[in-house]
Parts: structure tokens; sequence; C-alpha cells
């Protein structure tokens, strides 16, 4: 999937830039392009050189909770919520114990160590499954709520819009916990739906009640606040909420008898490791999405549709974003050089930049993610998974959309 859209972003640009040449007479445009290809290969590696701190100190961060036992203590909490979720896993069966400590490791942002435990836990529940072929209706929903990727730190987006020069990285941290949020809603009920899972039951009924509340009352607070004071606010809490998430893993680790420093550093390696591979990464995308852009591909396809939506009567400033939105189910490395290309061009305090940043925190990459876990134990019927995560993808665009207008508007 992924080889295919990126060829295709080069061979798109090109055939733009042909027309280009040969309608409109652009003597330029092919040295534009090579130009762009240059400029966005130099981008990619210096925003991959500045992530190297940052990233540090965030991974470092979260190896101290991780050996605190933080993402232990989620992973319990979370158990009794699960095992009614999943009627068709065995009370106590190994399958539960990984599925909860792979949301709970998502939730905390620490990927490297949330794919081999869900990894596990397809496994576990294949092992369960009397058709091998086909998938489960407990990985359906497995796979749904990790693609709909319910997350309390999103890590990276801070350390990105940090690289990228935002006054204050971490403002997009609210509107994020609320799209993702909805996501994870939609995908659960259309699930829920499908399979006839009874979400009324007690523990369920209050887990989803707490919750709502929780996000609702945030979201109805923030409403209520005069349009100057919203982003002020919204950054005050954002960065309180983080810095106390940071002394609760100290407070935690000394409580543990954790040495923090060593597990500090030891994620800090994990975070170098990390800054560094992505180079090749960031440099293949960028200069592809930076080709579709010089090419005038890119702005064609955000004119024509912020020229349908006013033609509705509506805003249009959320089409900036579309690009990351398209590209988000289908590569996560896609739309992560989406969104710093939106952010390259219009800045990563303007509306464009700080949206692309909610959707980028919205979703999981819905195929990516069903590929590898999917792939791993041999299913190659995925009944309404499919369907499950583009529900869920939808309602995280639509919530981020709804989250920058109300945090941010359209200011730049």
């Amino acid at each position: 999937m992924l080889n295919a859209l990126w060829i295709g972003f080069f061979l798109s640009a090109f055939v733009a830039a042909c027309w280009q040449f040969l309608v409109y007479g652009n003597q330029g445009i092919f040295a534009a392009l090579m130009q762009a290809a240059f400029d966005n290969a130099k981008t990619a590696f210096e925003i991959a050189l500045g992530l190297t701190g940052v990233m540090c100190l965030w991974l470092g961060v979260m190896k101290i909770g991780e050996r605190a036992g933080f993402l232990d203590a989620l992973a319990r909490l979370l158990a009794p919520l699960f095992a009614r979720l999943f009627p068709d896993v065995p009370r106590g069966h190994p399958a539960l114990g990984s599925i909860t400590m792979n949301l709970s490791a998502n939730m905390l942002g620490l990927d490297n160590a949330a794919t081999p435990i869900g990894l596990k836990a397809m496994r576990e529940l294949q092992a369960l499954n009397p058709d091998k072929d086909t998938a489960s209706n407990a990985q359906i929903l497995f796979l749904v709520l990790n693609a709909s990727s319910v997350t309390l730190l999103p890590v990276t987006i801070f350390t990105y819009r940090a690289q990228m020069g935002a006054a204050d990285p971490t403002d997009v941290f609210i509107p994020i916990l609320m799209a993702t949020y909805c996501s994870t809603l939609a995908g659960l009920a259309f699930v829920s739906m499908t399979q006839r899972i009874r979400l009324l039951e007690p523990v369920v009924l209050g887990w989803l009640a707490g919750l709502t509340l929780a996000v609702g009352g945030l979201a109805a607070w923030f409403a209520s606040l005069p349009a100057d004071e919203l982003a002020p606010r919204s950054a005050l809490v954002s960065n309180f909420l983080l810095l106390g998430l940071i002394v609760l893993f100290l407070i935690g680790a000394v409580v543990k008898r954790v040495n923090a420093y060593e597990a500090f550093i030891d994620g800090a390696k994990e975070g170098f490791g990390v800054a560094v591979t992505i180079i090749p990464y960031l440099v293949a995308m960028l200069v592809a999405i930076g080709l579709m852009r010089a090419s005038g591909l890119l702005g064609l396809l955000v004119e024509g549709a912020r020229s349908l939506v006013q033609g509705l009567g509506y805003d249009a400033a959320w089409a900036e974003a579309l690009p990351t939105m398209l590209m988000k189910p289908l590569s996560g490395s896609g739309a992560r050089a989406m969104m710093i290309e939106t952010m390259q061009t219009h800045g990563a305090d303007s509306f464009a930049g700080r949206l692309a940043s909610i959707v980028q925190g919205s979703t999981e990459t819905t195929f990516y993610v069903l590929a590898v876990y999917f792939g791993a134990v041999g299913i190659k019927r995925v009944r309404h998974a499919v369907a499950g995560g583009l529900v869920a993808d939808a309602a995280g665009f639509a919530a981020a959309v709804a989250a920058a207008y109300l945090f941010f508007g359209t200011r730049v």
C-alpha cells in the first residue's frame, strides 16, 4: 500500500508538471520540482535531527512511568471493562491480559511496548478462533479499538510541533484527547451494534458514562470561556497535566524504589534510536509530498474541497488539513509527513497546522494496523473490521475539526 502511494505521488506530480509545461507553457516547472525535492530532503534531515533531544526527554519519562508500575496499574484498572467487552474470551484467559496491556501502552504513548504486546494478544485470540482464516468478533473489536487509538499522551505530536517552532507544542493536548475519545467511542459503538455486545451492563455503562461526562464536561467548560481565553486556558491545563504526570511518575519511582535516572537514560537511548531511524522515512515522504505541492496537484485538491464546502455555505479553513485526513488511514509515515508539511507551509501555530496535529492524534493508521495484526496470524477475511476502523476514523476527523474550531477558531 505505502509503496503504491509513494510511487503514485511521484508519477502524479510528474504528470501534473508535464501538463503545466505543455498546456500552460510553464518553463520553470521541472526546475521547481527538483528544487522542492532538494529542499524537502534537507528539511526532513533537519527535522529528524532536531527531534532527538525532545524524543529522548519524553521516552525517558515514559520509561520511568513504565518501570514504576503505572502501565500495570492501568491494565488492572481496565481489566473488568475488557472482560465484558470481549464476552467470547473466557474469564482469566491470557488474551484479556494482553489486550489490556496493549491498549494501556497505547494510551500512555508507549508504541514500542504496545506493538509486541498487541501481536501477542492477537495470537492468543487466534488460538480461540474456530475459523483460522476469518477474523473472530473478539479480534475485530480489538483491532478497531487499536486503530481508533485512545491516546492520553500524544508525545510524538508534541515533539514534532516543538521542532517546527510552535510557541506551545502541547496546546493541542485537550483537543486531541477529545478527538481520540470520539473516534474510539464511535468504533466501539459500531462494533457493539454489529456484534450485539451489551454496552448497558453496569461496569461498561459506568465506564462509558464516566469518560463521556469527563470529556464532555471538559469540552463544555472550554466552550463557556471567552474566545480569547480558550487557547491560553487549554495550554495551562495541558501543561499542568503533563508536568503533573511527570511528577507522579517520579514519585511512583521513589515509592517503588526504581532508579529513575537509569530508567530515564534507558528510555532516552531508545528516543535517540527512534529519531535516527525515522530519517529515511521522513526524507522519502516529504520529498514526495513536496513534489505534489510544487506541481500544483496538492493545491488543486485542497482548493477543490474548499470551493465545494464554501459553495455549501460553510467555512472551509479546515480544508488545508484534508491531505492529512486522507493519508491517515493508509499510512502513518505518510500522514506524519503531511502534518509536518502543513506546519512547514502554514506555520505550526496556524489553524491548519494545529488542525493537522489534532487529526494526526485522533486515530491510528487503520489499514496498517489491520495488515500487521491480521497478517501476523494469517487472517484473510476481516469481515466488518475495515468498516469499523473507517467509522472510527470519520468520527475522529469530524471531532478534530470541531475541536480545532472550538479552541483555535480560524486564527493564524
